[in-house]
């Protein structure tokens, strides 16, 4: 069955990771002003035309894709590798282990991303590692919770239980033969947790907790072309598009892979 949300999501993402990889290619220094075409419309020597400092919009465009892929990553990373682990020990486990890391994640849950972004950044610095990191552990509740249940659903399958018959340490069954059951939830929930990490970013980025400069973000160009929109529409327009067609992309991706790795929806 052919998706249309996977073919679309699949081109999207794939257009935002290029961007990403171009920034190598892209021989301009993105924090080079050139004063005189400051608010430039796009040109030969300015493809996307300018900012406010007379920086390549294009070159600024994809280091700041870059960044926001890296960040975004690495938090999907952190919190796909926390919530899985500790989503299997829960289901697994079951008793104690269960109420017990269920309530941590719920408490880590009900903590606003933003106010756990300010206590890292007041912690750490403002920036990339502390924007990271408060992603990564915002992610964790939502990644426990498909581990969860997945756990939970297979913990009494015959295949675990003969596992289990053989000798198998408890380890070795969440690895080999719970975990791999769970991949299909486990990519959708990942897509999925991309698109709010690149939202995420350039949200800290807009506020000034993200990636910080002479680095470029798009939340942060954002912020710089607002006060400029009258002048000219491209600084804004650029980063916003960009931004908008990824986290499409992404989203359309989980939606697209979870209609195709579910039986139920084959015809």
């Amino acid at each position: 069955m052919r998706s249309p949300s996977l073919l679309l999501g699949s081109l999207l993402s794939g257009l935002f990771l290029l961007l990403a990889l171009a920034s190598f290619l892209y021989p301009v220094d993105p924090n080079a002003p050139d004063f005189p075409r400051r608010l430039s419309p796009p040109s030969l020597e300015h493809p996307l035309g300018t900012d406010p400092l007379g920086r390549d919009l294009l070159a600024r465009l994809l280091h700041g894709a870059r960044n926001a892929l890296l960040v975004g990553g690495v938090s999907v990373g952190l919190g796909a590798g926390l919530g899985v682990a500790l989503g299997l020990l829960a289901g697994y486990l079951g008793r104690g282990w269960d109420g017990a890391l269920s309530l941590l994640t719920e408490a880590l849950y009900a903590l606003p991303g933003l106010l756990l972004a300010l206590l890292l950044a007041a912690l750490l610095g403002p920036g990339a590692l502390s924007s990271t990191l408060a992603i990564g552990l915002a992610l964790v509740p939502a990644f426990f919770r498909v581990a969860r249940a997945g756990a939970l659903a297979l913990r009494s399958a015959p295949f675990v239980e003969a596992a289990l018959a053989l000798g198998a340490p408890w380890g070795r069954v969440l690895l080999r033969h719970l975990l791999p059951n769970l991949l299909g939830p486990l990519l959708v929930q990942m897509s999925l947790a991309f698109a709010a990490a690149l939202l995420s970013e350039a949200a800290l980025s807009y506020l000034g907790l993200g990636v910080q400069p002479p680095h470029p973000s798009l939340g942060r160009m954002l912020r710089e072309a607002q006060s400029f929109l009258p002048l000219s529409p491209y600084p804004a327009l650029v980063p916003g598009l960009a931004l908008s067609l990824g986290v499409l992309g992404f989203n359309l991706l989980g939606d697209g892979l979870r209609d195709r790795l579910d039986p139920r929806t084959w015809r």
